[in-house]
C-alpha cells in the first residue's frame, strides 16, 4: 500500500526538495492541490485530511492555520517552518539527536522539523554538555554562514539579480538584534541554561552551510582535550547514517586530500555536502593553547531542511529511514 503524502506548501523552496526526493517513490502517493485554490482553506483542508501523512512548507502562521485545519486522527504532520520547534506536543525532528529521539519521531503524529542551523549547533554540543565537558551554563557563542536560500524567495531573488536591482555582496551578517527564531531551540535542545550568542551569516553562494561553536578550553571546569572532544562526538554518531564526525587524521589532512578521496572534503567548502542528507563534524584545535573549534558542515536545503522532513516522514510512516536521501 503507497501512504498518501500532502505537502502544503510545495511550491516554495524547501517544498520543491521535497517533492523531488519523494517524486519517483513507489510507496508513496504524492497528493497534490490546484494551484488556483492554493488559498482556499476548504480545499487544503480536504487534501490535509485524505492524506496520511502531510508535510507543511509555509510561513509559521500559515502553519498553525494548516494544523488547526487537520480532523482526521490518523494525519501525521511535519512541520518545517518554526511555528512547533518549542512547543508542546510536538517531538522534535533530529532523530540523531539522542539514544531515543529516532523513536520517539516513529511514534509521534506532531513532529517539527529542526532549523538548519540548530542541526549543526546541536550536533556539535549537546553530545559533549552530556560527557561534562562543557557545563549548562556555559556562555556559548554560535558562528554560521549559509547559502542565501535560507533566507527565502526574496533573498534569493536579490542575490541572483545584479546591482543596483539586486545584490553585489559577497558575505552580509543579519541577526544583529539577537532575536533570531531559531535561538530557542538552539538552548533547549543543546542543553543549555541560557541563549546562545548567534551570530549568522549569509554569503554569495545558494546553498550548504558552516556552523562553527568556539571553545576557550582552558577555561571550562573539566579541562577537556581535543580527543575528548573528538571522542564524545564519534561515540554519540558512532553507528549513524547521516551525521559523521572527522577523524583526526582527516582534520590533520583538511585542505590536502582532494575533494571524494576516502570520503574526506578538500576544505571547509560550505557548499561540499550539497544534495545530500549528510553532516561531517569537526573538532579543530590546540591542546597547547586551550583552544578548540567545533565546526559542522552540511546542506541547509538537505540535512537543514529537506532531507530531515523526509527523513522524519519515513520514520513516522515505518518506512526504511533512509529511503530518497542521499549520503
Amino acid at each position: 500500500m503507497a501512504y498518501k503524502v500532502f505537502i502544503d506548501g510545495e511550491a516554495g523552496t524547501t517544498g520543491l526538495q521535497i517533492r523531488q526526493r519523494l517524486q519517483d517513490r513507489t510507496d508513496l502517493e504524492m497528493l497534490s492541490i490546484d494551484p488556483a485554490r492554493r488559498k482556499d482553506a476548504d480545499a487544503r483542508a480536504e487534501l490535509l485530511n485524505a492524506a496520511d501523512a502531510v508535510v507543511l512548507c509555509l510561513p509559521d502562521d500559515a502553519a498553525r492555520e494548516a494544523v488547526s485545519l487537520i480532523s482526521a486522527p490518523q494525519v501525521k504532520v511535519v512541520d518545517a517552518s518554526t511555528a512547533h520547534r518549542v512547543a508542546e506536543g510536538w517531538t522534535y525532528g533530529f532523530a540523531e539527536m539522542s539514544a531515543g529521539q529516532r523513536a520517539a519521531i516513529a511514534g509521534a503524529t506532531r513532529v517539527s522539523n529542526p532549523g538548519c542551523y540548530p542541526t549543526g549547533f546541536i550536533a556539535l554540543t549537546r553530545p559533549i554538555v552530556e560527557a561534562g565537558l562543557l557545563p549548562r551554563d556555559w556562555p556559548v557563542t554560535v558562528n554560521a554562514i549559509s547559502g542565501y536560500s535560507g533566507g527565502g524567495k526574496g533573498l534569493m531573488e536579490e542575490f541572483e539579480r545584479p546591482a543596483p536591482d539586486g545584490t553585489n555582496d559577497a558575505y552580509r551578517p543579519y541577526g544583529l538584534t539577537l532575536a533570531h527564531k531559531h535561538v530557542p531551540e538552539m538552548q533547549r535542545y543543546g542543553g543549555f541554561d541560557h541563549p546562545p550568542l548567534f551570530a549568522p551569516s549569509v554569503g554569495r553562494f545558494a546553498q550548504g552551510m558552516i556552523v562553527e561553536v568556539p571553545l576557550q578550553l582552558w577555561a571550562l571546569p573539566a579541562r577537556p582535550k581535543i580527543a575528548d572532544l573528538r571522542a564524545a562526538l564519534s561515540q554519540a554518531y558512532a553507528h549513524e547514517t547521516f551525521v559523521a564526525v572527522a577523524s583526526d587524521l582527516e582534520t590533520e589532512a583538511l585542505g590536502k586530500a582532494r575533494a571524494g578521496a576516502g570520503g574526506y572534503v578538500a576544505d571547509l567548502d560550505p557548499e561540499a555536502l550539497n544534495g545530500t542528507n549528510s553532516m561531517r563534524l569537526f573538532v579543530f584545535g590546540d591542546d597547547g593553547k586551550g583552544q578548540a573549534r567545533l565546526v559542522a558542515l552540511l546542506d541547509n536545503l538537505g540535512k537543514g531542511a529537506s532531507g530531515a522532513a523526509v527523513q522524519n516522514l519515513n520514520l513516522m510512516l515505518g518506512l526504511d529511514e533512509s529511503a530518497g536521501l542521499t549520503r
